[in-house]
């Protein structure tokens, strides 16, 4: 299903990673939720919200979303629109899930903030395989991709293994890479997507620093307020891949 022109051992490379990454997540045995996770650095209450920063924090993540969908609205018609909207319908949600869960950090809250960043996730990923290969994939993908990502986030809270839900973090990151490789000429303003992925991949390191952000920062704000902000950044990125599809980009 690969557009005219492809070499037939590009679509090959694509899915050697979807299925080589799949088996070596599930080979590394069950993956328990550590509850250590929900001990975030910042505790501190602003105007009655408990974990102030990292709940409100989460409000570009709607005002991101809210933009990609309008971006989405005006472009031309495109089977391909589809993905990048219930990415960006996804991207929304998160700010209400999240908010929700930094309110009062638990597993069971956590889910709701997991559901729609694992159909953030596999929007985006069908999104890419549309791009790169055939626009037809989204017609009859997306819909299976999102239900396999929220999937992924059902297991986890059934068995508390979190392999399915990892391998969903990682298959859009993997293919972003080799996407941009193999398929340059076929990406709108590529750059943004580089820059997509390395504001979520320093998001993720300040997700993992957030106790020394919080300290080298005097207390300020902490290593995951800051990995909000950043990955919003990343997908404000994909709204102006959107914006470039029908007029030079603008700032907002």
């Amino acid at each position: 299903m690969s557009q005219p022109g492809s070499p037939a051992w590009k679509p090959g490379v694509l899915l050697a990673i979807v299925v080589s990454s799949a088996l070596a997540v599930w080979a590394l045995g069950p993956i328990e939720q550590n509850l250590s996770y929900h001990a975030f650095a910042d505790t501190r209450t602003l105007f009655g919200i408990p974990n102030g920063l990292d709940v409100l924090s989460n409000l570009p993540f709607l005002i991101v979303g809210v933009l990609g969908l309008r971006a989405c609205a005006v472009a031309a018609p495109d089977p391909i629109r589809h993905a990048w909207m219930a990415l960006f319908a996804g991207v929304a949600l998160v700010s209400l899930g999240s908010a929700y869960y930094h309110w009062s950090p638990t597993n069971d809250s956590l889910v709701f903030d997991r559901l729609p960043m694992s159909a953030g996730f596999m929007a985006l990923f069908v999104a890419l395989l549309g791009e790169a290969l055939d626009r037809r994939l989204v017609r009859w993908g997306l819909v299976p991709a999102l239900l396999l990502g929220m999937a992924s986030v059902v297991y986890w809270a059934m068995f508390d293994d979190l392999r399915p839900y990892l391998w969903v973090q990682i298959i859009p990151l993997l293919t972003i890479p080799v996407v941009m490789l193999l398929y340059r000429g076929r990406l709108a303003h590529g750059w943004w997507l580089a820059a997509a992925l390395g504001l979520y991949l320093l998001a993720k390191g300040a997700e993992l620093l957030d106790a020394q952000v919080y300290a080298l920062s005097l207390e300020l704000f902490s290593g995951h307020t800051l990995k909000h902000l950043l990955a919003a950044a990343g997908c404000y990125c994909l709204v102006l891949i959107q914006r470039g599809r029908c007029r030079p980009l603008q700032p907002v």
